[in-house]
């Protein structure tokens, strides 16, 4: 009879997002880098996140509040800044932000209490973030929001209506009917 092991059925909170880990493999360099093998190595996401106080908040209303949100994440913790996530053109909330806390603790509180939860009829995404560093506030897709929100295909009231490419599917196609 094999030996009997012991394992979680709950994930560890503090581990870092599938975001994150895809992010982290593509910068991570192998022996072979350009830049040289002389190169100190960069900390490990999981070193990073050890002690982050950052968290990254998704699937976020585009008209959830910056009041809404701190008045929601403050019940975890005393906030150190808050960033609200913005269309890179137009600079309108594109449905994500970065709430930071004091200490690493809180972090967690918040991970375990409020992660999940609902804030404008939207079940809100929590994850750990190394950091917010200037420039990541903008969205990182081509219409200058999110990209998941270029690729919808149903209707979502809260993040704008349909998905950017299938709104521009439509006016083609009724551009091309009237042509005809």
């Amino acid at each position: 009879m094999p030996p009997f092991q012991m394992r979680n059925t709950v994930d560890r909170l503090d581990k870092p997002s599938s975001y994150a880990m895809s992010k982290y493999k593509k910068r991570r360099r192998g022996p072979d880098d350009p830049s040289g093998p002389n190169r100190a190595p960069s900390p490990d996401l999981e070193e990073k996140l050890a002690d982050a106080t950052t968290l990254y908040i998704g699937n976020l209303s585009f008209y959830t509040t910056e009041e809404q949100i701190h008045h929601l994440f403050s019940k975890c913790g005393e906030l150190k800044r808050l960033v609200m996530g913005l269309d890179r053109f137009t600079k309108t909330p594109c449905g994500f932000c970065f709430v930071e806390y004091y200490t690493h603790s809180d972090a967690l509180d918040c991970l375990k209490y409020v992660g999940g939860t609902k804030l404008d009829e939207r079940i809100i995404r929590c994850d750990l973030d190394e950091g917010f560093s200037e420039g990541r506030q903008y969205g990182r897709g081509k219409s200058g929001g999110q990209v998941r929100d270029e690729y919808r295909e149903e209707f979502d009231p809260g993040r704008g209506g349909f998905g950017k490419n299938v709104r521009e599917q439509e006016a083609y196609g009724a551009e091309y009917a009237q042509g005809q």
